[in-house]
């Protein structure tokens, strides 16, 4: 029987996803040196919007964790790409800072659901050896959806205005969900699957003496120390990212004195970076394990190189060259997220499909915690150097943090998790500990 490939559309749905998460989070980030002459706003005060979506971001994480785990992941991340949409158009009506903070926070709790429900889809529809480039793939979406926003966010509001850019941008994921709920269904469900491809899909899924129930107690997680370790990896790196999101506009306007005009080129050449990071990422850990390696060691060395290539980034003080900061920084980012595409997958490879989505949510609460708390030194550091006539010192001591962050991850998660074994169903009982 011929093996379809329909999971690959699938992934495909999830890829376009992602990048519109993107698309419409990054938009503030890109229109922030003109917002705030109109608004006034500090650093310290810009960074304040940014907790508010972070933290909101944080409490989400867990909320659609939940969800996607009780409800499915259709329903599910349906509901997430809704509301988010609503709160990206909601940008455009607001006139105080107050609003932003208010759009922010929807926008930041509505958009958490997007990778506990992309990568619990990944885990029912695809086997083992393929799900790191699965990943890798949806994750590349985050890379695309920061390539499209400087290419069209300064272009809508220079031509039309703030408010254009972030209505147009979140319209588009209205026209996503009309895709999603023609296409989507659970692998079993679906009519266009073939019977060789849910078999191949299922080749490493448990046997039917070990069965995983339908539910997973919440709390259970917290006791187990992969659970740690996956949070663990999620609290020290995303803070990085989301700093590069929201000011790497600003860092180029400061340090290179580009305006909102000639911002694009360089921010899309970074983020262009990142979807090949992602993407082989992704391709190099799943080819490890086709050739043997074990999907620990496969994972764990994949990971350990990409830590080291995140690095060269706390050299920033002394490149004074525009294009070499460009290059370093299109490493870093690269890296980043063929590591976060590897360190997603870890979730599926630690733990059963039933606690995947939950798992994922716990992961992105210390993701965004930590994301939370970051702007906070980011904004205090940045607005002092400023004070003092050197900005961009401020900007060298917080690269010089980057470049050391993912081998401090790598070797926090190394030590918490201690031991190579997955997680069983038994250990998800309520006399389960770390």
């Amino acid at each position: 029987m011929e093996l379809s490939k329909y999971r690959w559309r699938v992934c495909a749905l999830l890829f376009f996803a992602t990048t519109i998460n993107y698309l419409d989070r990054q938009v503030l980030g890109l229109l922030k040196p003109s917002l705030a002459l109109q608004f006034n706003w500090t650093e310290t005060q810009y960074s304040y919007i940014v907790v508010v979506f972070t933290a909101c971001y944080a409490i989400g994480m867990l909320l659609s964790g939940k969800l996607v785990d009780k409800v499915g992941v259709k329903i599910g991340y349906g509901v997430c790409v809704l509301l988010w949409s609503i709160a990206a158009c909601g940008h455009a009506l607001v006139r105080s800072t107050l609003g932003f903070g208010v759009m922010r926070a929807l926008l930041g709790i509505s958009e958490s659901g997007s990778f506990p429900c992309a990568v619990k889809s990944v885990s029912e529809w695809f086997p083992r050896k393929e799900q790191a480039l699965a990943v890798g793939i949806l994750t590349a979406g985050t890379s695309i959806g920061a390539v499209a926003a400087p290419a069209v966010v300064p272009w809508l509001a220079a031509t039309y205005g703030w408010e254009a850019a972030f209505f147009v941008t979140g319209l588009t994921g209205f026209v996503w969900l009309g895709f999603w709920y023609v296409m989507y269904q659970a692998p079993l469900k679906h009519t266009k699957v073939t019977k060789a491809e849910l078999e191949y899909i299922s080749e490493d899924a448990a046997s039917p003496s070990t069965v995983e129930p339908a539910k997973v107690r919440w709390v259970s997680l917290f006791k187990l120390r992969p659970t740690w370790a996956f949070f663990a990896g999620k609290l020290l790196t995303d803070p990085i990212w989301w700093f590069m999101l929201f000011w790497l506009p600003s860092y180029f306007n400061s340090r290179f004195h580009l305006d909102l005009k000639n911002l694009g080129l360089p921010l899309v050449i970074v983020y262009i970076s990142t979807s090949m990071g992602s993407i082989g990422g992704g391709w190099v850990s799943s080819s490890l394990i086709r050739r043997g390696w074990s999907v620990t060691k496969a994972r764990q060395t994949t990971m350990l190189v990409l830590a080291f290539l995140v690095t060269p980034i706390a050299m920033s003080p002394w490149i004074n060259d525009m294009w070499a900061m460009v290059t370093l920084l299109s490493l870093a980012a690269a890296a980043h997220q063929g590591w976060s595409a590897n360190l997603f997958t870890t979730a599926s490879d630690m733990f059963p499909k039933a606690a995947v989505g939950s798992v994922v949510g716990i992961g992105g609460l210390a993701g965004a915690l930590g994301a939370t708390l970051f702007p906070l030194f980011v904004g205090a550091v940045l607005d002092h150097f400023k004070a003092l006539g050197h900005i961009n010192a401020g900007y060298n001591i917080l690269f010089v943090i980057c470049g050391s962050a993912y081998l401090v991850a790598w070797v926090a998660m190394k030590v918490i998790r201690s031991s190579n074994q997955t997680v069983d169903i038994a250990q998800l009982s309520p006399k389960a500990s770390v």
